[in-house]
């Protein structure tokens, strides 16, 4: 794993994240101490305050994903993006987000130490909850949002961008979408992920058993026709609401879900209680799919839309309890940790088990995409003081363009049917284009 820091962007604003914390891999690496408590609990355990520590343990993280006790067992470990880690060791799960003072306007960042965190046995049982302090500190990282003006004016589509998008390539189309303009510049913001600190990942290198693993596979695949069989749910629209997380996870359960049982059940699942509802989210302000599309269907498992239908707005967690739940038996990202998945390892994991959980940079001309094959080309929306956010997406299928022999990827996005390839829209691929081959999540859902 190469992780290249923070991308720093014009001084006009320091972009924000899901949460206010930005604690990178090198700030995470280390020997931790963890003080947990009583391990009694259930999934319902609130961690708000922490209780009597009845447990001590000394984890130290290492390169790139393994974990050792202080008894010498080991386990593994995974950052989450710059907002939290998991710790999974002698039959436990562990995760905590990192400490944080202040908020999105100015904040700073303890990378030695976390929140209240939660941790649970293997099962599903026995949850406790728990305080990490790294042996070793760190120092502390400011984050103060220079934008002084509120970005409550109307987004505004830029012609001339598009213009100059058009005419300075041939691969991709873009077009102005009228009703985009009912939407303000921060509400814009939140339908392409929030404003996440970008943090830039290579893929890792492609073994050669990886390479002909992926040469045995065919040139073209889509889920929405696997011998003339449709396995993807719908396209849906996450509106003014920070909720693309929910989106893309949602749709990777439902359509594993489809292709488990032939289609025999064609849940949809409900985004509404997982903003709502999930203390491992921030509702319309961002999410992460690792967790989402992981952790909380693995612990809490999700429900059917109509047990909590979507509003696209932080409301209260008002799901009907009488629902049953579907529940997911492991999950992981692609390469086992984070930084650790290319092109063919995508691939393969597509074919073998279904559309994936994706991340990639959103760039203001991507928002005006029509069709065809898209690259960021570097133009700028004039109207838009902000810029470089994390979207999260569901990866369906690839191809090659027939004309032009150009590898791209099919993707399914959370903007309506009116957007782009009704609903979809084909990336680059094996460039790591926007960072699409950098972050993705895989989960296997219990039928």
């Amino acid at each position: 794993m190469i992780i290249r820091g923070v991308l720093v962007l014009c001084c006009v604003v320091a972009s924000l994240a899901d949460t206010p914390a930005n604690c990178l891999f090198e700030d995470i690496r280390g020997s931790w101490t963890f003080s947990e408590t009583e391990r009694n609990g259930d999934h319902t355990i609130n961690c708000d305050t922490l209780g009597s520590i009845v447990y001590t343990k000394t984890f130290t993280l290492n390169f790139p994903n393994t974990v050792t006790d202080e008894l010498g067992n080991q386990g593994t470990w995974n950052i989450i993006y710059n907002q939290g880690f998991e710790v999974n060791i002698n039959e436990r799960s562990y995760f905590a987000f990192s400490y944080y003072e202040g908020n999105f306007t100015s904040s700073v960042s303890y990378c030695d130490r976390t929140l209240n965190g939660w941790s649970r046995d293997k099962t599903v049982r026995n949850w406790s909850c728990f305080r990490g302090e790294k042996l070793s500190k760190t120092l502390r990282r400011e984050n103060v949002n220079l934008e002084k003006e509120m970005n409550t004016r109307l987004f505004k589509n830029d012609h001339k961008m598009i213009e100059d998008i058009n005419a300075s390539q041939n691969s991709w189309r873009a077009k102005a979408y009228p009703q985009h303009e009912r939407y303000t510049v921060e509400q814009m913001q939140r339908r392409a992920g929030g404003r996440r600190k970008p943090i830039l990942t290579q893929p890792a290198p492609a073994t050669p058993e990886q390479k002909v693993r992926a040469s045995f596979l065919p040139e073209n695949f889509d889920w929405r026709d696997v011998e003339g069989v449709n396995y993807v749910s719908p396209v849906r629209d996450q509106e003014s609401c920070g909720s693309c997380y929910a989106f893309a996870t949602m749709g990777m359960l439902e359509a594993r879900l489809r292709i488990a049982t032939r289609n025999q059940r064609q849940d949809v699942f409900s985004t509404q209680d997982i903003i709502s509802c999930s203390e491992l989210a921030q509702g319309c302000d961002g999410g992460f799919g690792y967790l989402i599309g992981g952790r909380y269907p693995h612990e809490q498992g999700v429900v059917a839309d109509e047990c909590n239908p979507y509003t696209a707005q932080d409301d209260p967690c008002i799901t009907d309890t009488t629902c049953s739940r579907t529940y997911v038996s492991e999950y992981k990202y692609v390469g086992d940790f984070f930084g650790g998945c290319n092109e063919e390892l995508m691939l393969d994991a597509l074919m073998e088990g279904g559309p994936l959980s994706v991340a990639f940079m959103v760039y203001d001309d991507f928002e005006s995409y029509s069709g065809g094959i898209y690259h960021h080309t570097g133009f700028k929306n004039g109207y838009n003081p902000l810029e470089n956010t994390n979207h999260e997406v569901l990866l369906i299928g690839y191809g090659v363009d027939a004309d032009t022999g150009e590898k791209f990827w099919t993707v399914k996005n959370s903007w309506g049917t009116d957007w782009g390839e009704e609903g979809f829209f084909r990336i680059r691929r094996g460039t790591d284009e926007c960072g699409i081959e950098s972050e993705v999540t895989q989960a296997t859902v219990i039928p």
